[in-house]
Parts: structure tokens; C-alpha cells; sequence
């Protein structure tokens, strides 16, 4: 070598021993050399503790003894010049250590870049959709030596290593390569498989302390409380739900049923010993108890990797990684590959909105706020205590559209039910005055994660036809369900916050004071087709002293009981998707605790098993009655037939399908009063069919009922031509179906039992007992 290039080449061999090159690419591996006044490769390796190393070339060539440059363990030699199959620079390095111990090791730096010119294209065009292919740790084959590829963004960082057991943890190792202004960091290690656990150790610019940080797109982690990242294969699940995934893609899912069961995997049910299950013992126990109780879809709870059980999931670290708690990634494959095989689709929560501090997550990741924005007042929540994305940066919002298309696209879900959008959307959300910063022009929205949302939205509904994006989202803000090319967001469904707080602040009163507030449940039709909305009863309703939803109910247990039953019909009767809880189908007392399993043994009790009969009974008529499912977004598929019967707590509306012969009749007893020759108008002759009663003994009503039904009269009343007198039972909803033909005879049979309607005149199936019909729980 030259003098200057022999300075040149010292001066960055001391940065290689501190570890502070951020090329090591540079100096390490094959580099052509003038040598005697020959050119040729010199192969040069660092590696600490090593007494000696020698250079094994490729072809069987003879070894070579490699000269020690630095007393730190930096080695050097020229590689002979050999003919192979995939050029001159293929060798091993034969290393002996102190004691006689050995090992013959492939040279990471000598393997080309991970990373394609095309990638960094995409990378800096914020539209590697599909990034995680290439970033994280993916195990794989290069120039035929089997090993794992690490990349990783990390702008500001001076140098970032891969670290593990399978180098004790030392940054000196295997320091990475960075890519240009891309800010990636990328190294390919040969000899590592599935199963070894890394970290990136980073060296900020701005300080001289190197950290640890777990991978922002690894695939796998260590049981909590350990927190590094695990190599693991998304490959080993072989996915046998093809007919559900293209049925998915066709279907029109606005006028199809939707009833979501919300479920925290953890604390649905556990092993006798209090141990979780896996994903795998989840299915075989969950997937059929949904079946059974007739829902359309579960909803996981936030099962993406997270520091903490307390927070049910919702303070993300490992957004790639589904969570070790519960087992593989290939197991929750199986988890969701086994519901659709039995009908049953599956959304995920998803926490784009903020992540946790956790100093080996992503805060401060590269040493400066790279995820975050840096002014506390844009990139801290002060009421979660966590952080806030910067959805300015395209990179962030790059990182977080390709984790959404990469849970739909890898695991197979069927959407993401998007968490806390309202607090994107708002820059002074939970913030003082004082306290947030205005737009550019001068306003409270937030234009960076609106553009953000905007994005999100058409990259899933380009990549993943059928998937449905479903808003968390609490205000009045406008077109949340519309798309961006109208000025909306581009969500599918709207949770509809509005009537969830509505109703139950209705069913707190005592049925004495109802009739004051009558508004509190009549007003959500102001703006039932405002957007796509779902009427969810979800986990936030049953935590943190709010009360259980049986507990909510004002009275004694009966009237409890029958102000749930009737809560439940009336949710199931009112335009828009359904969402509950677990937990809250049988009437669970105490408020959900993720530490243990639902209280299933209450389904010994007549009342609890009864309830949890009628909301599968509900399930069916929803599914079954296109009326109900059909038109939930437009005036055509509901007409008032009483909304101003405050005085008596009572409703009656109609809800229609696209079918205008497809209707039911609801009718609203929100009071402990029987009621007697109550008027109800209706707009047809013929007679009217109780399907469903929610005072029937089977639910553990008072079996108060109209006989199995009742014919209309014409008798006009508040501008209907006809109307019915009907025998309205308490706290209760009725559901009739007219039927037109052959109606007599059925009425005559249905009177003729005598005493109150029998509930097996009314509902499909069913016995008398609650004690009969209850649902099993799942065994222990």
C-alpha cells in the first residue's frame, strides 16, 4: 500500500476497534490493494480475543496465516487469486483462540447489500409498502451460505450493530453497513437462523453511551419482562382459507351483518392454574363459543408485542411482532387461518396514535426523536403519559402503513379497528392551553395526520380488497366514513361514540325519570346516517370504576336483568354494526381484569344463561333478517312509527331491508310497567308476528307477551293508515314481522295456547327453561 492509504487505513482501523465507523464495509471484507506493486485483494477482519486467524480460500487453495495490524484483534492478508463459480472473493476465517478453542466462520463483510437501489428509491419516496420484506431480520441464502439479513432505520445514529449470544453482546462485531442519506443501516450475518436473539446496539451522534433498542420490525420477541427480538420465519404456517379470503374481496360488507365480539386474549379464559392460553388453545375453545353464540367476527384486542399485560395491548413496542405470550407467529396464523375456515372473520386493534416510552422501544430510537416529534408539545401525550408519532416525517408515516398492509397481508386479517383516532386528529387534544401548537394556519387540526390517515386508508383498499378499516373516533368531525376524493378519511366504519354514551346514560336513570330524558335515546337519529357506523359496547365501558354492563342497570337483580335484555334488542334494532364485549353477553358482575378469566361459572345461574340465550337469539334474527342488516345507512331502511311517546318510556320504529316487503316492527317498553292495550301505528293490514320478546320466560322474563301476535286494525293513528293494541311487557323489546298470508290460521294457533305468548311462537328454536338453553362454557 501507499503511505497515504496505509494513514488513510490505520487512522479508520482505530474507528473499527471503537466502534465508531459507520462503514465498516470500508475497511473490513475484500478490498483491492496495491501490494509489491501488484494489485490484488486484501482481506482484512476484526476479531477481539482472537490469538490467531487464518484465511481459508475457496477452491481448496492452501490457508494463509493472516497478519495482525492491530493489537486489538484486527487481522489482514491477500487473498491468492483463485477461480470459483461466484468470482475471486470467496473464503472462510479459521480463528483460534487463547486455550486451544476454534471455529471456521464465514466473513460477513464480504456478501453484497441488502438492500436494492430500487428499495432506497421507494424508501425515500415514503412508499415501501412493503418494507418489512426487507427490514427487520429475514433469514435467508446469499452466494449459497444460509444466514439472516438485519436492516433498520436509523438516521442519526454514528454507527448500529447487531448484537446477540452469538456474540456476546459485544457492538464490535458485526457493526453495520449505512445506505447513503436513506439513514438504513443494513448486514447480512452468516450462520445465524431462526430462534437467535438480537438487539441493535446504537452510537447516537449526539452522545458518546451506546443503547440497546429491540428491532422495530422484528417478527418475534422474548417473553415478557425480557425484551429482545427473535429471529422467526412468517413462512412455516401453510394458510387453508382461500375460499373465505376471494368470498371477502366480493362481498358488499355495508349491507352484510356485522356482529363483532371483542375479546382480550388473555383474559377471555384461562388454564386452570391461571397460565394463558396459546393462540392455538384459544382456538379450539373461542372459535366455536362464537360460532354457537351467532356472531360474524371476533375482535383481538391489541396482540402486537407490549411491555406491559395492563395495558390490554395498547402500548405498542413490537408493531411486526405478534406477542409471545400466547405463543408463535405461525399459531396466531393458525388462530385466524381456523376462523375463517369456520365463517368467522377477525379484526385486529391497531395503535397508530401513540407508543410507549420504554427505553428499548422506539422512543428516541436513533438517540433523537426520530419516531416522535421532538416539541413535547406535538410529540407527547400528556394524558396516556406516551408518545406521539410524527406523521410530518414520511419514513414514520412509511413505517406505520406497511405495518397495517403487513398484519392484513402476512396474518390475514379482515381489518383493523383503528384506536384513539380522535386524538390524531386534534393538536390540542388532552392539552391545555399552552400546551399545543397551532397549524400552519392557525387551526386545531391536525393536516399532518389527516394526510396520514388519508394515505393509510387507500393503500389498504388498494392492497387488500375487502379489508375493512373501522375509525375509533369520538367528535362531530366530518366524513370520517367517506373517501379522501370526497374530502373524507376513507374509513369503512365509524365507531358511533355518540349513541354508546347516549344510551347507557339513558339506562343509568331510573325508569321513573326516563321520561325526562327521552331525548338521550331518540336524538342518535339525528345522525344515525351521518357516517358508516358501528354501535359498540366495547371493553372501555367495563373498566376503570365505570361498572360492569349489568351493573350499570338501575333496580333490583330482576329489573337489572330485564334492563339488559331490553339495552341488547334495542342495540340490535338500531341502524349500524354491532360490537360487545366479552363478558357482557352473560351479564358478567364484576368489571374486566386481564389478569384472570372470565367469571364462567355465573352460567349456573338461570339469569346469567338466559341473557346469554338472548343475545345468540339476537345473532340469529340480525344475521337471518336482511331487514335488520341490510340498509343501516340511509332513511330508507328505518321510519319512526313513535318517537315522541316520552311520557311512557316507549318507542316503535320499523326497520326495513332492500326488499321493500322486508321489514320488522320494534316496539319499546323502556319502563317496569305492563301496558295494556298500548296503540302502536303501523303501516300495513295483516297480522303482526311477535318474533322476538324480551320478556319471554326463556330469557328470564315475566312471559308477558301478545299471544304470539296480533292482527293490525284500521284504526289510523299518528298518520298511519292502521295501528295495533298490544300488551307491552316491562323493561322489554318486541320485535314483529308481518305476515300477509295465512295469517289467521297462525293467529287463531298462537291463541289458542292461552296465557302469555310462549317464546317458541315468538323465536326461532328455544325452549322454556333459561336453565335449559344457557350456552356452555368452554372446558376447563
Amino acid at each position: 500500500m501507499s503511505a497515504s492509504d496505509q494513514t488513510n487505513t490505520a487512522a479508520e482501523i482505530e474507528q473499527i476497534v471503537r466502534a465508531e465507523h459507520s462503514d465498516p464495509f470500508h475497511v473490513l471484507g475484500p478490498h483491492a490493494a496495491d501490494l509489491n506493486g501488484t494489485r490484488q485483494l486484501v482481506v482484512r477482519t476484526f476479531q477481539p480475543g482472537a490469538e490467531a486467524v487464518s484465511l481459508l480460500p475457496a477452491g481448496g487453495a492452501a490457508p494463509v496465516e493472516m497478519k495482525r495490524v492491530h493489537d486489538a484483534g484486527v487481522f489482514e492478508a491477500p487473498l491468492p487469486a483463485v477461480k470459483t463459480p461466484k468470482g475471486a472473493a470467496q473464503y472462510q476465517l479459521a480463528v483460534r483462540y487463547p486455550g486451544g478453542a476454534s471455529a471456521t466462520i464465514e466473513d460477513p463483510y464480504r456478501f453484497p447489500p441488502i438492500l436494492s437501489d430500487f428499495d432506497l428509491h421507494l424508501l425515500g419516496e415514503g412508499t415501501h409498502y412493503e418494507k418489512y420484506e426487507k427490514f427487520g431480520a429475514h433469514i435467508s441464502t446469499v452466494d449459497e451460505v444460509r444466514g439472516v439479513g438485519f436492516a433498520v432505520w436509523a438516521p442519526n445514529a454514528l454507527r448500529v450493530s447487531v448484537v446477540g449470544d452469538f456474540n456476546d453482546w459485544d457492538g464490535r462485531m458485526h457493526p453495520m453497513r449505512l445506505r447513503g442519506e436513506s439513514g438504513s443501516w443494513e448486514l447480512f450475518i452468516p450462520g445465524l437462523g431462526e430462534g437467535a436473539v438480537y438487539k441493535y446496539e446504537i452510537r447516537s451522534r449526539l452522545g458518546p453511551t451506546p443503547f440497546l433498542k429491540s428491532d422495530p420490525y422484528g417478527f418475534f420477541a422474548e417473553v415478557r419482562p425480557n425484551n429482545a427480538s427473535v429471529v422467526a420465519r412468517l413462512d412455516r404456517h401453510a394458510w387453508k382459507d382461500s375460499a373465505w379470503m376471494e368470498a371477502r374481496e366480493e362481498r358488499n360488507w355495508l349491507a352484510a351483518p356485522i356482529a363483532i365480539y371483542e375479546v382480550h386474549a388473555g383474559g377471555w379464559r384461562r388454564k386452570p392454574g391461571g397460565e394463558l392460553l396459546s393462540y392455538r388453545e384459544l382456538a379450539a375453545e373461542l372459535i366455536p363459543y362464537v360460532k354457537e353464540m351467532g356472531y360474524t367476527h371476533i375482535e383481538l384486542m391489541p396482540i402486537m408485542e407490549h411491555p406491559y399485560d395492563g395495558s390490554w395491548g395498547y402500548q405498542t413496542v413490537g408493531y411486526y411482532a405478534a406477542t409471545s405470550r400466547y405463543g408463535r407467529p405461525e399459531d396466531l396464523m393458525e388462530f385466524v387461518d381456523r376462523c375463517h375456515q369456520a365463517g368467522l372473520g377477525v379484526f385486529l386493534d391497531w395503535t397508530p396514535a401513540h407508543f410507549p416510552r420504554d427505553a428499548h422501544g422506539l422512543a428516541e430510537f436513533d438517540g433523537t426523536h426520530l419516531f416522535e416529534h421532538a416539541d413535547p408539545r406535538k410529540g407527547a401525550h400528556p394524558e396516556w403519559g406516551t408518545l406521539v408519532f410524527n406523521y410530518g416525517r414520511k419514513e414514520v408515516q412509511n413505517f406505520l402503513i406497511a405495518n397495517a398492509l403487513f398484519w392484513l397481508g402476512k396474518y390475514h386479517f379482515d381489518g383493523l379497528r383503528v384506536d384513539a383516532v380522535a386524538s390524531m386528529l386534534y393538536l390540542d387534544y388532552a392539552r391545555n392551553a399552552g400546551q399545543w401548537v397551532a397549524n400552519q394556519y392557525g387551526g386545531r387540526e391536525n393536516i399532518e395526520a389527516i394526510d396520514f390517515l388519508r394515505h393509510l386508508n387507500e393503500a389498504v383498499h388498494k392492497h387488500h380488497k375487502g379489508a375493512l378499516m373501522i375509525a375509533e373516533e369520538s367528535t362531530e368531525w366530518p366524513l370520517v366514513t367517506k373517501p379522501p376524493y370526497l374530502g373524507g378519511l376513507g374509513f369503512n366504519l365509524k365507531w358511533n361514540m355518540g349513541w354508546m354514551n347516549d344510551i347507557l346514560k339513558y339506562f343509568r336513570w331510573d325508569p321513573i325519570y326516563r321520561k325526562f330524558h327521552h331525548n338521550q335515546i331518540t336524538f342518535s337519529m339525528m345522525y344515525a346516517f351521518s357516517e358508516n357506523f358501528l354501535l359498540p359496547f366495547s371493553h372501555d365501558e367495563v373498566v376503570h370504576m365505570k361498572g360492569s354492563m349489568i351493573g350499570k342497570m338501575p333496580g333490583d337483580d330482576w329489573q337489572k336483568f330485564a334492563n339488559l335484555r331490553a339495552l341488547y334488542a334495542y342495540h340490535y334494532a338500531h341502524p349500524g354494526k354491532k360490537l360487545l364485549f366479552m363478558g357482557g353477553e352473560f351479564a358478567q358482575w364484576r368489571e374486566f381484569d386481564e389478569k384472570r378469566s372470565l367469571d364462567w361459572e355465573l352460567l349456573a345461574h338461570a339469569r346469567h344463561g338466559s341473557l346469554q340465550r338472548l343475545v345468540r337469539d339476537l345473532n340469529g334474527l340480525y344475521r337471518d333478517e336482511a331487514s335488520l342488516h341490510e340498509v343501516e345507512y340511509d332513511w330508507t331502511g328505518f321510519e319512526w312509527m313513535d318517537c315522541n311517546d316520552g311520557d311512557n318510556s316507549v318507542l316503535s320504529f320499523v326497520r326495513r331491508g332492500k326488499d321493500p316487503d322486508e321489514w320488522l316492527l320494534v316496539v319499546c317498553n323502556f319502563t317496569p310497567i305492563v301496558r295494556r292495550g298500548h296503540r302502536v301505528p303501523v303501516p300495513a293490514l295483516g297480522f303482526y308476528e311477535e318474533v322476538l320478546n324480551t320478556d319471554g320466560e326463556i330469557y328470564g322474563g315475566s312471559n308477558v307477551g301478545n299471544f304470539g301476535g296480533t292482527d293490525a286494525l284500521p284504526e289510523p293513528y299518528l298518520g298511519k293508515p292502521y295501528s295495533l293494541r298490544l300488551t307491552l311487557p316491562p323493561l322489554a323489546v318486541l320485535y314483529f314481522r308481518l305476515r300477509r298470508e295465512a295469517e289467521t290460521e297462525t293467529a287463531a294457533a298462537a291463541s289458542s295456547a292461552g296465557g302469555a305468548a310462549r317464546n317458541e311462537n315468538r323465536t326461532k328454536g328455544g325452549t322454556k327453561s333459561g336453565e335449559d338453553s344457557r350456552i356452555a362454557a368452554p372446558e376447563k
